[in-house]
């Protein structure tokens, strides 16, 4: 008898120690804990922290309706590079990716999309007058003089190299500060990145011997168009996750929700993301 005591209490506190060792989802976690982390590089207007310490952006502001639908109420934002935000993610530095990230397939392989928050082209930015003469990446490439600033481990830089620009006239920066910096100061003679963005940068730096290329001719990529589509990044693991906020996402597309967050922050109707899904994104 002392025997089959001796066994069930054994058992059971197997059972137990197990169900204490258990983690929860990347979401169940975040609900029991009362909030999530999330990563994010200072790039406005997708994800940066206002001069109070506020963590704003449109990637941002959409993740924080989601997730407190889903019951997370806090939302903690953990700074890093744009080039390293892949590498904490799977290191699990932080839960999500609220970056505005483009959706590619190279990306998909690493993390997983949820679906596009928006849509979006690039821009460029010259010194006052267009001096050079630089209305596309094309025209980067052939005037062996000029050189472009992009940030690190952003989607343009396949897009300088794909139009024939070479490495050391692409010039990697750790931020869009930096690039702004670099053009100020004659290091380049283009800065790079998404319009919105771009503009935001413009906007803040105030400068009038700055300007934005008017008709700059969007590139493309063996034949087809480069309009990036953005959206919250998760660990490959967190598909339930991933698909409780797809949910809540679309919800915000049907009621018009998602375009008005969009707008805050420089956005318009011709950049909400329509029908497009990661998973097309992705090549699945």
């Amino acid at each position: 008898m002392k025997k089959v005591v001796v066994l069930v209490m054994s058992l059971v506190l197997t059972i137990s120690l197990a169900a204490c060792g258990e983690k929860g989802s990347t979401l169940d976690e975040a609900v029991k804990k009362g909030y999530i982390t999330v990563g994010f590089a200072n790039e406005k207007p997708y994800a940066y922290k206002e001069a109070d310490g506020t963590l704003t952006g449109e990637a941002v502001e959409i993740a924080r309706v989601i997730l407190e639908r889903l019951g997370v109420k806090e939302m903690r934002g953990e700074l890093t590079e744009f080039g390293s935000l892949v590498a904490g993610l799977q290191a699990e530095r932080f839960d999500l990716i609220t970056a505005g990230m483009f959706v590619n397939p190279n990306r998909c392989s690493a993390v997983l999309f949820a679906n596009p928050e928006y849509s979006i082209g690039e821009a460029l930015a010259v010194k006052e007058g267009n001096p050079h003469q630089l209305a596309s990446y094309e025209d980067v490439a052939n005037n062996g003089d000029a050189k472009v600033a992009v940030m690190t481990g952003a989607v343009e830089i396949e897009y300088l190299e794909k139009s024939g620009i070479p490495a050391d006239r692409i010039i990697q920066v750790p931020d869009q500060a930096s690039a702004i910096s670099a053009l100020q100061a004659d290091r380049v003679q283009a800065i790079t990145m998404t319009g919105p963005s771009l503009q935001a940068m413009l906007d803040s730096a105030n400068d009038e011997k700055i300007e934005r290329v008017a008709d700059f001719k969007q590139p493309s990529v063996d034949g087809e168009s480069v309009r990036g589509y953005g959206a919250t990044a998760f660990r490959q693991a967190d598909t339930e996750f991933q698909e409780k906020y797809n949910a809540e996402l679309q919800k915000m597309k049907e009621s018009g929700e998602l375009l008005e967050i969009l707008q805050k922050f420089g956005f318009t109707e011709d950049e909400l993301p329509g029908d497009m899904t990661a998973d097309t994104l992705c090549g699945e």
